[in-house]
C-alpha cells in the first residue's frame, strides 16, 4: 500500500494530549499486548495508541481527519478499534458530585442567549456535565459545545461524525473489551492542588477502575508528578507513566522542564515509564538510552506522531510507541514498515560508526532517515 503520511506543517499541535521501574510486556492476548498484572518484561511489540481515540478534533484545521469524529466519546474509541491499535489514550476527569468523566478541556465552553461563558468540569454535576452536546435520549437537544482553537478565537465544535459525552465506566462497559485504555488523569496546570484533594480524585477514578476493568489492559498517565507518584503508591496493578513535555515548554514545576528531570521522577517513584513530546526526543536523542538504562519504558506524543517517517525513525531508535491522531494511516504505515513482508529481504547497507562498529541500515531505512531530515532540522 502507499503511504499516506502528512506533512508537518498540515498537523495541528497537540495541546495535551505510567514495583520496580520495568518496561511492557506482550502476551497472548488478542491484540498481542498485556500491561500489568506481573511483573513486566521487555518487548519488541511496538505499540500504536489512539489520542483521545480515533484523534483529536481540530476545529480550526482545514483537515476533516481532524473532524471525523466526536474525541473522548464510544464512537471515537470503537471507530479507532476496528485499526490496529493498541491502545486509545483519553483524559479523565472527576465531577463535583466524584463522577469519572471523559473530556479533555478543564473548561466547557457554550453558549447561552449570545452569550458565551465557560464552567470547570470539575464544578459541574454528572448531570450537567451530560447535558452538553448530543444528548442519548431522542429528541432531547444538549446545550451547546463550543472551543477555542489555538488562535484564540471560540468557534462550534463541529465533527462529522458526533457523539454524546460519557463517563469512565461506560468506556469500560460499551468498548471493544480487547482494546487498552491509557487513562490520562487530568489536572489544571495552573491550580496547586492539596495531596488530600490528589487521592481522592485518584481514589474515585481507580475505584471505577477496580470495578469495570476486568482483563483490559491499562496505563495510567499525567502530566503532573504528584498524581503520577500517588496512583503509583494507591495501586500496584498497573504500571504508571509520567507525562512531559520533554523540554519544549517552561514549568514553574522545575520536574516538568526536562527528560533528565522526568527520569528523576521515574527512577525515584517507582513509575514505569515516560511518555515524552516527540520534539523533545528527537531534540535531545542521547535521552533515549539514558530512559533505557534506567529500565523504563518510553512513549511519545505530539504532531511529529501523525508522520510516517518520524514514527518509523522512533521505531528505529528503541522508543516502545507512539500516541497518534491519524489512526488508520499511522496504524497501516506501523504495520507495513515494521513487520516484513513474508520472504522480504532488504538490501543491507554498512557505514562506519565513530567507534569502529559497523552499524548496519537497510535500503528502506536510510530512505525513511533521509526523507525526515529536513522535517526534523526544522524543530
Amino acid at each position: 500500500m502507499a503511504l499516506k503520511a502528512v506533512h508537518v506543517s498540515d498537523v495541528p499541535s497537540l495541546d495535551h494530549v505510567p514495583e520496580p521501574p520495568a518496561a511492557l510486556s506482550v502476551s497472548s492476548s488478542p491484540r498481542g499486548v498485556e500491561v500489568g498484572r506481573a511483573a513486566l518484561k521487555a518487548t519488541p511489540k511496538f505499540l500504536v495508541i489512539g489520542h483521545r481515540g480515533h484523534g483529536m478534533n481540530a476545529v480550526q484545521s482545514p483537515d476533516r481527519r481532524f473532524r471525523s469524529f466526536m474525541e473522548n466519546t464510544i464512537l471515537s474509541f470503537n471507530s479507532a478499534a476496528t485499526h490496529p491499535l493498541d491502545f486509545v489514550e483519553f483524559d479523565v476527569q472527576v465531577t463535583k458530585d466524584d463522577c469519572p468523566v471523559i473530556f479533555h478541556d478543564d473548561v466547557i465552553l457554550s453558549v447561552d442567549n449570545g452569550t458565551v461563558f465557560e464552567k470547570r468540569v470539575t464544578e459541574l454535576s454528572l448531570p450537567e456535565f451530560l447535558s452538553y452536546g448530543l444528548q442519548r435520549e431522542p429528541g432531547k437537544v444538549g446545550k451547546p459545545l463550543l472551543r477555542k482553537s489555538k488562535d484564540g478565537k471560540i468557534r462550534n465544535w463541529e465533527v462529522e461524525a458526533d457523539d454524546a459525552l460519557c463517563t469512565l465506566q461506560e468506556a469500560f462497559q460499551k468498548v471493544e473489551p480487547s482494546l487498552g485504555f491509557n487513562i490520562e488523569l487530568k489536572f489544571d496546570d495552573h491550580i496547586v492542588y492539596q495531596q488530600d484533594y490528589l487521592v481522592h480524585v485518584l481514589q474515585t477514578i481507580l475505584n471505577v477502575v477496580s470495578a469495570y476493568a476486568n482483563q483490559r489492559p491499562i496505563i495510567f498517565s499525567s502530566f503532573h508528578p504528584d498524581a503520577a507518584l500517588l496512583v503509583h503508591k494507591l495501586q500496584s496493578i498497573y504500571p504508571v507513566f509520567f507525562l512531559t513535555n520533554g523540554g519544549t515548554e517552561l514549568y514553574y514545576d522545575v520536574r516538568r522542564n526536562s527528560l533528565e528531570e522526568a527520569i528523576k521522577v521515574c527512577v525515584e517513584g517507582g513509575l514505569h515509564g515516560i511518555v515524552s513530546e516527540v520534539r523533545g526526543i528527537f531534540q535531545n536523542p542521547a535521552a533515549v538510552a539514558k530512559i533505557k538504562d534506567s529500565k523504563l519504558s518510553l512513549l511519545t506524543y505530539g504532531k511529529l506522531n501523525n508522520v510516517a517517517e518520524a514514527v518509523y525513525m522512533q521505531h528505529l531508535m528503541g522508543i516502545d510507541g507512539v500516541i497518534v491522531d491519524l489512526v488508520q494511516e499511522i496504524s497501516e504505515a506501523v504495520t507495513e514498515l515494521i513487520k516484513p513482508k513474508q520472504g522480504e529481504e532488504d538490501n543491507i547497507i554498512v557505514a562506519d560508526g565513530e567507534d569502529g562498529s559497523r552499524p548496519k541500515f537497510s535500503e528502506k531505512e536510510l530512505a525513511f532517515i533521509l526523507k525526515l531530515i529536513p522535517q526534523l532540522i526544522q524543530l
